[in-house]
């Protein structure tokens, strides 16, 4: 997850933008004078397919500037910890449905 410091102003500036880019996995640390006063992240997890997960690497490579990089014994750590997770504990979140 990405997580990006801004100051309130920023936040007030363009909420609804703020809003979809939480949807989309990052997470903000509000700040006023330069202290966090706030953590604005998504309330649900953000779940992605591996390919959604790839083409938003790709995007944000080149909004950064700089190339993605993959060892070739990427697809195997992948493919490792999907084998091997556990069910999420949603226990927090079935109290709000």
């Amino acid at each position: 997850m990405v997580t990006v410091r801004i100051s309130e102003i920023e936040a007030a500036r363009d909420f609804a933008n703020l809003l979809a880019r939480v949807r989309s996995g990052e997470k903000f640390i509000i700040e006023a004078d330069g202290k966090p006063v706030a953590i604005l992240e998504s309330f649900y997890p953000v779940h992605r397919t591996i390919d959604e997960t790839l083409a938003l690497l790709r995007e944000r490579t080149k909004e950064r500037g700089h190339e993605l990089i993959m060892d070739d014994d990427f697809a195997a750590d992948v493919s490792e910890r999907i084998r091997n997770r556990q069910p999420r504990d949603r226990s927090y979140y079935e109290q709000f449905d």
